[in-house]
């Protein structure tokens, strides 16, 4: 029977093996650590980090134009408004009133306007024949004036030449009279041409002062004329207030958050709700002035969203500010004390990234990490 018995029952110590699991777990800790470390270093050197980005839109804040009671408000929170959608409708009752007085107002000068050129046509085919005739007359008459004074004239001459031979006795007292009888008819003749010619000038005067009622009737249709123009320029200015009693959507979008409700008294300039474009949006991340230097509108950027932890995003940074946000704060910082601390400032960056199913929403954040390289 052999006498080799185990090493445990001899009391001699065993001998740990060089590859035993323990050392096996620590070496590949320890290797993976390094291997994350040396990933951790890489990813740092390649790329610029922000935790604190956040999701940005454009908020359109819809007001009123107008005073009045909001009879309808058709929208609530989370509803999709298309371009031109109601969203609330004021009392306009008044105001179509006022439109339909103005209305009333512009078709009686209408009627005023279309009655006095009536009246001009009538004075015109009045007054018209009798100042051409009146006209003619009075032409006549000056013509006859003229031949009447021509006459005279030869007449005159006649009897002067008579008085000079009867003088002589060539002449018998028979012919001197007869040339004394024409020069005194031929002197009658000429008053009463000029008579009849300062008579046909008055009737001419007396048709062109009924014709002048033309101009009297033309200017007070002129008148009337600016006056239509006045109200229709009221029409139209009261039609955009009854259209701004009307508030619509200038845009598609989401309503985020309503203000008032029906029944409720609005005043202008009263905003009646936020709503935003989902298609729309960006990521506003500050980044550290050290690192500025690096980035340039183009650089590819990774997204991670803290409300879907599992999904990725991309991105392209778009913009690259130019102030440090410490610029746009309330309160200035001044060092009027003399004691300095240096703090290191952030520079805003935007960063563009397709919406994904209407995800993403402003105001979330987010972790970027803008690629370097």
């Amino acid at each position: 029977m052999s006498n080799s018995m185990p090493p445990a029952m001899t009391g001699q110590p065993t001998r740990r093996l060089a590859g035993t699991p323990r050392n096996l777990m620590l070496a590949a800790l320890t290797i993976t650590a390094l291997a994350a470390f040396s990933w951790w270093i890489y990813q740092r050197s390649t790329h610029v980090y922000s935790e604190d980005a956040r999701v940005a839109t454009r908020m359109i804040e819809v007001s009123t134009r107008a005073a009045g009671q909001v009879n309808t408000f058709a929208v609530g929170q989370g509803r999709r408004l298309e371009p031109g959608a109601l969203i609330a409708q004021i009392d306009d009752r008044a105001a179509r009133l006022t439109l339909e007085e103005l209305e009333a107002t512009l078709q009686s000068l209408q009627s005023q306007r279309e009655r006095i050129a009536t009246q001009i046509d009538m004075v015109d085919r009045e007054t018209g024949g009798k100042l051409r005739a009146t006209r003619s007359q009075y032409d006549a008459a000056v013509a006859s004036r003229a031949s009447a004074a021509s006459d005279l004239e030869l007449k005159k001459g006649e009897w002067e030449r008579a008085q000079s031979l009867i003088a002589r006795q060539i002449i018998s007292q028979q012919q001197w009279e007869n040339a004394r009888n024409a020069w005194q008819q031929s002197e009658q003749m000429l008053q009463r041409a000029m008579a009849e010619a300062e008579s046909a000038r008055a009737l001419v005067a007396e048709a062109e002062a009924s014709q002048s009622q033309m101009q009297v009737l033309a200017s007070e249709e002129r008148g009337l004329e600016h006056e239509g123009e006045r109200i229709s320029a009221s029409i139209a200015r009261q039609k955009v207030a009854i259209g701004e009693l009307r508030v619509t959507a200038t845009a598609g979008g989401v309503v985020d958050q309503t203000f008032v409700h029906a029944g409720e008294y609005v005043v202008p300039g009263q905003r009646l709700l936020l709503m935003h474009d989902p298609a729309h949006i960006w990521i506003d991340a500050n980044i550290k002035e050290t690192e500025i230097r690096h980035l340039q509108p183009g650089n590819p950027v990774a997204i991670h969203v803290d409300a879907y932890p599992g999904r990725k995003f991309n991105g392209e940074v778009k913009l690259v500010g130019n102030a440090a946000t410490s610029q746009f704060s309330l309160l200035p910082q001044g060092n009027a004390s003399g004691n300095f601390t240096k703090v290191t400032q952030r520079l805003p960056v935007r960063i563009s990234i397709s919406q994904a199913d209407e995800l993403l929403r402003p105001g979330m954040m987010v972790e970027v990490a803008i690629e370097i390289r």
